[in-house]
């Protein structure tokens, strides 16, 4: 089987207990703080993505001498489909950052989630773990690795996805599978906190997250639907993501 249901039920499932979990231990300033950063930072980049996709369309048409060729024409539906061509080259532009952002704030933020995964297994398992600056600045890099990794995994899956697309009857069921891909990256991010303070190395840690892909799968889908809630889904699904998949995955061995 692709993945097991159960486990993606539990991770769909965790959810509510990361909900009841920062209720009950107050951990809204860590929920509200990264989001926050998150909405800033999202919103910066989407004003210069947006500014610089019509500068790259401008600056396109006039190196092909498209614009003139247009104008010579004095078509006005010869027009239209330009501007709407223009267009969505620069939505196609947005939709690349923000499938491509998450995996940014993530590195942006490993600091946090690092420490967010890490307090909530305190929690849980009544235990602290020693702070080390040395251990932090490798959290952080192997953050990076790894999102790095899974931006380069996951382009590749969509662009397959893409061409598969073409084909009549499979290429409707497309847009699911890559649901269900987009989610399985966003989960395995969430998940590889919690492996990494069990000094899993990134083999092992890809190894552990392939072999339980239905907790990747369950919590990358909440994730991804709560990204498409305007700026509430936006604070509260990286942190919640975190706390959710470290709660869940105290059911297994990491190893």
């Amino acid at each position: 089987m692709f993945f097991s249901f159960r486990e993606l039920l539990s991770a769909i499932q965790s959810y509510g207990k990361a909900h009841q979990f920062i209720l009950q231990h107050k951990l809204w300033k860590w929920i509200l703080i990264p989001g926050i950063i998150y909405c800033l930072l999202f919103f910066a980049g989407f004003y210069f993505v947006w500014g610089y996709s019509g500068d790259f369309v401008e600056y396109l048409t006039r190196l092909l001498h498209i614009t003139e060729w247009v104008q010579d024409l004095e078509n006005s539906w010869i027009s239209f489909l330009f501007i709407l061509v223009a267009f969505s080259v620069r939505i196609v532009f947005v939709f690349w950052y923000f499938s491509y952002f998450k995996y940014l704030f993530l590195i942006v933020a490993s600091p946090v989630f690092s420490y967010l995964s890490e307090k909530t297994e305190a929690i849980l398992d009544h235990k602290e773990f020693p702070f080390s600056w040395s251990q932090l600045g490798q959290d952080i890099l192997r953050g990076i690795k790894m999102s790095c990794r899974n931006i380069v995994y996951q382009t590749a899956a969509i662009l397959i996805l893409l061409l598969v697309s073409f084909i009549p009857v499979i290429g409707w069921l497309i847009p699911m599978v890559g649901f269900f891909v987009e989610s399985y990256f966003y989960g395995f991010s969430m998940m590889d906190y919690s492996c990494e303070r069990h000094k899993l190395n990134m083999s092992q840690s890809i190894n552990f997250i392939r072999q339980h892909r239905g907790m990747a799968i369950g919590n990358g889908m909440v994730f991804y639907l709560f990204m498409l809630i305007p700026v509430v889904g936006w604070m509260l699904a990286p942190s919640y993501a975190v706390i959710a998949a470290t709660i869940d995955l105290q059911t297994k061995r990491l190893k």
